[in-house]
């Protein structure tokens, strides 16, 4: 280390103390701190043409906000969004927003979601927040004395109206805070190149040599970033990167990849979850014996939240911070310093705490399958992949689940299309421990499996590369984009078996 990174790594450790301090006061005081946002957003809501359109003058109270604001979708949400976009001001959020971050819609194509320079710092500084609170609670300050790696999309911005835009990460990477720009990689020249493969040759090659201690991103790209480290030096990453010890990582549950991840750098290494979006900055991973994740109640974000078993109905009750259990599936509900006013962003969370707000990412409101009743969910199809992994020895990159719901013989089913790294010895087994795995979580797949109307869980095994092959032929191939892991309808999983023969 330099002598500037000692006195980083020296000083970091007084300023985590000071910066968790200062969280501690908001999260001891949890529906304090969101009546406090709501009233903010609401105030400053008055001066836009939505808050005009809805009453915002009238709004006393959070009930009344519940009942003039009505809950939107984004395609809801795109008339205004449009107007935005068309350069008019005051429509959403006072002025114009700061970016637009781009993301891929599955019904309205290419979603903006406005980030304004309101909502903007939150994303950079609940991130250094994250890695504060690791530091406060391991002491381990020796990883701030190296270099840094998050693997991102281009920072490369466009424009539309005279709004920048691109994607959130490449957004970011304008905003990394000074004292960390000499630790950071790759640089932007690298990090601006457009083609993914080449992209992750390029860090590569500039990576190896480096002191490299923080590495984040999702992990399915990371296990792509580590087999060319290790292609290139013929070494495991741990020994590549001797000081390397924490992995941040967003976007996809860390656990069907940790076995492998952690077979590819030699060893294992603390870990960090975080949970952004586009959207806003919602939670990050406190505390390393705990796989919640502690909710962001004061980053300018007010959140309801609707138990699944009354999603889309004519009964359903949003509820707020201070009326959530712990254990329940919840559809997550924004309103944002963004101008996003009760917003159905399409996640489900489950509370693991209420003191204090701790949550897990359970799936994707629209992102289940209930062909037949049954709802299951990824959060459950994932616990159900680790346990067949431990108890059948294998290894498996890529999955998805559809049902098969008139078979040419036999009974409805589940399919689930694996690719594997590491075939198990018996594939029956291991089918065998999904289907008893989701029974011993979901009852509603386990009424219908002992009432004989859906036949046991079936595999299909696909080649290494088919999961990356279906990817590039659907435009959502590296970045941080993500394998669909549930489906209601066969279209994925027909294609990666057409790809596969």
């Amino acid at each position: 280390m330099s002598f500037i990174e000692k006195i980083k790594v020296f000083l970091v450790p007084f300023f985590a103390k000071y910066r968790i301090e200062k969280m501690m006061k908001w999260v001891s005081q949890p529906m304090k701190t969101q009546t406090r946002v709501i009233k903010e957003l609401i105030k400053k809501g008055k001066q836009t043409n939505f808050g005009y359109a809805h009453d915002f003058e009238e709004i006393l109270s959070i009930d009344d906000f519940q009942n003039q604001v009505p809950i939107r979708t984004y395609e809801d949400l795109k008339p205004y969004i449009d107007r935005v976009t068309q350069g008019e001001s005051n429509v959403l959020w006072p002025g114009i927003p700061k970016y637009f971050a781009t993301t891929s819609g599955t019904t309205s194509g290419k979603k903006y979601i406005p980030m304004t320079k309101e909502s903007t710092p939150y994303h950079v500084d609940t991130a250094l927040l994250s890695t504060l609170n690791y530091i406060h609670e391991t002491g381990r300050a020796e990883c701030m004395g190296g270099k840094i790696i998050f693997l991102q999309g281009s920072p490369v911005l466009q424009k539309i109206s005279n709004i920048p835009l691109g994607r959130l990460s490449g957004i970011v990477a304008h905003h990394v805070p000074g004292f960390l720009q000499k630790n950071r990689l790759p640089t932007m020249e690298i990090n601006s190149i457009e083609d993914w493969d080449a992209k992750l040759d390029a860090i590569v090659d500039q990576v190896i040599g480096e002191d490299l201690r923080i590495i984040g991103g999702i992990p399915s790209w990371i296990v792509g970033f580590f087999k060319k480290i290790i292609e290139k030096t013929g070494k495991p990453v741990g020994n590549v990167f001797p000081n390397f010890n924490l992995f941040v990582y967003g976007g996809l549950n860390y656990e069907p990849y940790r076995n492998q991840i952690e077979g590819l750098i030699g060893r294992a290494v603390d870990s960090i979850e975080l949970f952004p979006a586009s959207e806003g900055f919602f939670a990050f991973q406190d505390k390393q014996n705990d796989k919640g994740l502690l909710l962001q109640l004061n980053s300018g974000i007010f959140y309801e939240f609707i138990p699944m078993d009354s999603y889309g109905t004519e009964n359903q009750k949003c509820l707020t911070i201070g009326e959530v259990e712990v254990g329940v599936d919840y559809a997550l509900i924004l309103t944002t310093n963004a101008g996003l006013w009760r917003y159905d962003i399409g996640d489900m969370v489950r509370f693991t705490s209420v003191n204090p707000y701790r949550i897990v990412v359970s799936g994707r409101t629209k992102h289940y399958i209930s062909a037949f009743g049954e709802h299951v969910i990824g959060k459950e199809v994932e616990e159900a992949m680790l346990v067949a992994q431990k108890k059948a020895p294998s290894l498996v990159k890529e999955f998805t689940v559809a049902p098969m719901i008139q078979p040419e013989n036999g009974l409805p089913y589940h399919q689930w299309c694996i690719e594997f790294i590491q075939e198990p010895a018996d594939i029956h087994r291991f089918a065998r421990i999904l289907d008893l795995s989701i029974q011993s979580q979901n009852e509603y797949y386990r009424d219908l499996r002992e009432g004989k109307t859906l036949d046991e869980t079936k595999v299909t095994i696909v080649s290494i590369g088919t999961f990356d092959t279906y990817q590039k032929s659907i435009g959502k191939f590296g970045g941080q984009n993500k394998v669909k892991r549930l489906s209601n309808d066969r279209i994925m999983i027909n294609e990666l078996i057409k790809i596969n023969n």
